[in-house]
């Protein structure tokens, strides 16, 4: 989880962006409550969208208040307090942001991940102690990733199932109510969008992973032999985009089997976010507008 899942902000009411923007803020005090301040570096929106989904579900009424901000202490803002639907996000944050500094250092070293990974142990060491079944499942995730990537895996969807079948893990475990069709519904849509997440990533990734040699199964799957990388990205594109649109339809059409709160935020980030960032990370390669800097992190390398 790892900056993809962001809502379409200009086609949000302003009542919905600033509901939005409490649940953002809401997940980055949460985090620095029960981790600690440098814990929040790590916030991203992903993890905003599994605590607003999860909330939704449960039918939490958003308790707003208002508080100032590390980033900007002189304005208050309107924070979503009393979520544990949010509470659960920041632990999922903190844990996974644990893991991908572990295989930081175990492919590159450097002493940036090794200290912050020293920053995040407390906070990981408190979060895997009340998640001890999730940490199980991000851990037997992260094993089954490095596997496939060691015997360079040239399948696509081969290489995706991992991170796809934590995310449907995570999403069916963060539910704690009576109805049992709904786990079922959440972790459908859970695999279907971390399927779409690790396939645009590597996409969206393969100029990088050319340059520092990184496994990328699209390069391997489609056999990149040091041509063009725009002419290779292109050649690909249709191809790869049917398959993410196909994760998408699948994800979008379970949301719709479920009862939400805030559903105008959960459609516009379903709807008008991912088909969107869907759009612009593939059309980079034929210079329609859009910036080709990276703004996610890799989840690849085990890329969690």
């Amino acid at each position: 989880m790892f900056g993809y899942i962001k809502p379409s902000v200009q086609e949000l009411k302003i009542k919905e962006y600033e509901l939005f923007r409490g649940y953002y803020c809401g997940l980055c005090k949460s985090m620095g409550r029960s981790f600690g301040v440098l814990s929040r570096f790590a916030l991203n929106y992903d993890s905003v969208f599994l605590g607003l989904l999860l909330a939704s579900v449960h039918g939490e009424k958003p308790v707003l208040k208002k508080e100032s901000c590390i980033a900007n202490p002189v304005k208050r803002k309107w924070i979503v307090k009393e979520s544990p639907g949010i509470d659960f996000a920041a632990d999922i944050n903190v844990l996974l942001t644990y893991y991908k500094l572990k295989d930081d250092i175990r492919d590159e070293g450097g002493w940036l991940p090794t200290f912050l990974k020293l920053v995040f142990h407390k906070g990981y060491k408190r979060a895997a102690l009340t998640n001890k079944d999730i940490d199980r499942i991000i851990a037997s995730s992260v094993s089954s990733q490095i596997s496939l990537e060691k015997k360079g895996c040239s399948s696509t969807d081969e290489a995706a199932e991992p991170f796809a079948n934590m995310m449907m893990q995570l999403l069916a475990s963060g539910y704690s109510g009576d109805d049992k069709s709904v786990p079922r519904i959440l972790g459908w849509i859970g695999y279907n969008l971390g399927k779409w997440i690790y396939i645009i990533d590597a996409f969206d990734d393969m100029e990088r992973d050319i340059k520092s040699g990184s496994y990328n199964p699209l390069l391997r799957q489609y056999k990149y032999e040091n041509q063009d990388i725009k002419d290779f990205k292109a050649s690909i594109a249709e191809e790869v985009k049917v398959g993410l649109l196909q994760a998408l339809s699948q994800a979008t059409g379970s949301l719709e089997l479920l009862k939400l709160d805030n559903k105008g935020i959960i459609n516009n980030i379903a709807y008008e976010g991912l088909y969107g960032k869907t759009e612009r990370v593939l059309n980079c390669i034929t210079g329609e507008k859009r910036s080709c800097m990276r703004d996610e992190e890799s989840i690849r390398g085990i890329g969690y």
